[in-house]
């Protein structure tokens, strides 16, 4: 699903300031993977370059098949439409609009007719347990129910890969563990998850975590599907780790 080979980042700040260094990393269709490392790591880059909202200034982005580090600014905007879903921490939903407007909106720009976009919106929102929240403006729900509407918004347009920059950052512990339970349930449903945080409990919930380094790939981790030990600990042996 994602090729990433030999990415560096530099933003022109008055001076270079590099930001990644020769990153190379591949995910599988259907992978669930979360990238973790310090603040200024380059998280937030990896994800923007994967996400087609930047370029990198050296090396290869292959999306769903597609080289979009060789795509005009036009042809890169319909592959982050048409193959690339968005959730962020602040939820970025449009406060005049309803739960179902912001949820259709990707298909207005898709050109879907109306009757069809309030009818995919709606099955979304059923999913999300937000049926009876469609005509809602954001204002008027609560955290944890404006990122399952803007979980759903960036379903619309059953895109190939789910990217979230800290989907809980924002929320109590208990609306993000239900949050996380929305992201397992995609994921189950065979999506394609890249998701960053700075939370282990949260990265855990990934079937790895890539950990960032100043700029640089530090290892992968490959977090096993075992139960925990029935004193609900955790082992070592819990965990099998590559570099």
């Amino acid at each position: 699903m994602v090729s990433v080979r030999d990415v560096h980042k530099v933003y022109e700040l008055g001076e270079p300031v590099p930001v990644l260094n020769g990153v190379s990393l591949d995910l599988q269709r259907g992978s669930y993977t979360a990238i973790m490392g310090p603040s200024g790591s380059g998280k937030s880059t990896l994800l923007n370059l994967v996400g087609c909202l930047d370029r990198p200034t050296t090396g290869t982005v292959h999306v769903d098949g597609v080289d979009v580090t060789t795509l005009d600014d036009a042809k890169r905007t319909t592959v982050r439409r048409d193959k690339v879903g968005f959730v962020f921490q602040q939820f970025n939903l449009m406060p005049k609009l309803t739960a179902i407007q912001n949820v259709a909106l990707p298909l207005v720009f898709k050109g879907v007719p109306r009757a069809q976009r309030r009818e995919r919106a709606r099955e979304l929102l059923e999913r999300m347990d937000m049926s009876d929240r469609g005509d809602h403006h954001p204002n008027e729900l609560s955290g944890g129910q404006r990122q399952r509407v803007a979980i759903a918004r960036s379903l619309a347009n059953d895109p190939a890969l789910l990217l979230a920059d800290e989907p809980t950052g924002s929320l109590d512990s208990e609306t993000g563990a239900r949050i996380m339970g929305v992201f397992e349930e995609l994921h189950e449903a065979g999506n394609t998850i890249v998701l960053v945080t700075h939370e282990r409990p949260i990265a855990e919930h990934a079937e790895r975590i890539v950990h960032l380094l100043d700029g640089e790939l530090e290892r992968i981790e490959e977090l096993a599907d075992a139960s925990p030990d029935e004193d609900g600990g955790g082992t070592e042996a819990d965990y099998r780790w590559t570099s």
